[in-house]
């Protein structure tokens, strides 16, 4: 008995009988989360209180930058635009669940052609989407006008003229958050018991009634998920806007987002510790909208 006490004391002090192999395998994946994630949101912390010399170097400027966001007026500009392309982008996600349910029906043919064609967008180059996209959207020989023209509608200049340009951009931003939502709802589709689909048959459920009662509430986990990531990558709304409508376009001082205003500011103005404060608010915002969608995902989500 006293031999069995002895020989637990060291292995509660060493934190159980597997030594220091949980630290020597979970190091590395820390090292890389403080370094990538950690020591740059300190960083900008820091930044945010100085000020960067046109030849190198910094000072400590106090509260300066964050008094130069107070007064910035092209910031409520770029809030505003980048909560209604996150906001349209978001809508995107009632139309993933029917796509996903009308692409997993029992006997549907070609429906692994159609998956594929709905996944073509996450494989090719966001560059070269947004290209053909801005031509698509050209005023003298796009597409969309074009189709405008046959119904008398004169179409506008989409990626010039300020609110039309943001509406053009989020359509694509729409299209192109598409083929992860149908990803990701298509395996939470796979997870419903069949069961359930055939005891509302028996109660005399429809179709549309299924879809509603059955499908749409035991998804509500897979659209909560969708509802986060696709808000923060709204919220990081960059590469789509600089490469549909370029930095040249009179309308993008009226169309910019956050993210490009805080580009602007730092590789193009060198501003770097006024562009760590609009890091630091678009920190923010994604956290305190993160914050609310998991409080009141309570009220909405299903998780049995």
């Amino acid at each position: 008995m006293s031999h069995e006490t002895a020989s637990a004391a060291p292995r509660s002090r060493r934190g159980g009988t597997d030594g220091w192999w949980p630290l020597v395998f979970l190091g590395p994946l820390l090292i890389g989360v403080a370094v990538f994630y950690f020591w740059p949101i300190l960083a900008t912390l820091i930044n945010s209180f100085t000020v960067f010399g046109p030849f190198g170097g910094r000072t400590f400027n106090g509260l300066a930058n964050f008094a130069q966001l107070l007064q910035d007026s092209f910031i409520p500009r770029a809030v505003l635009n980048t909560l209604i392309y996150t906001v349209i982008v978001l809508c995107g996600i009632p139309l993933a669940v029917c796509i996903a349910s009308l692409l997993n029906q029992k006997g549907l043919r070609f429906a692994r052609l159609y998956q594929v064609l709905f996944f073509l967008p996450a494989v090719s180059m966001p560059v070269a989407v947004s290209l053909v996209w801005r031509m698509i959207f050209n005023k003298e020989f796009g597409l969309v006008n074009w189709v405008l023209s046959l119904v008398g509608i004169d179409g506008p200049y989409w990626v010039t003229a300020p609110w039309w340009s943001l509406l053009a951009v989020s359509i694509v931003g729409l299209w192109s958050s598409l083929p992860l939502a149908i990803i990701i709802l298509g395996a939470g589709l796979r997870g419903i018991p069949a069961e359930l689909y055939e005891a509302a048959q028996l109660d005399g459920a429809g179709t549309v009634r299924q879809f509603f009662s059955v499908t749409v509430p035991l998804l509500t986990p897979s659209i909560f998920f969708l509802s986060i990531i696709t808000a923060i990558n709204g919220f990081q709304l960059f590469d789509l806007l600089f490469a549909m409508m370029g930095q040249a376009n009179p309308a993008m001082a009226d169309t910019q987002s956050l993210v490009y205003l805080f580009y602007s500011e730092a590789f193009r103005q060198n501003n770097q510790g006024y562009a760590s404060v609009i890091a630091l608010l678009i920190l923010a915002i994604i956290g305190a909208f993160t914050l609310l969608q998991f409080r009141l995902q309570r009220r909405w989500v299903h998780y049995e």
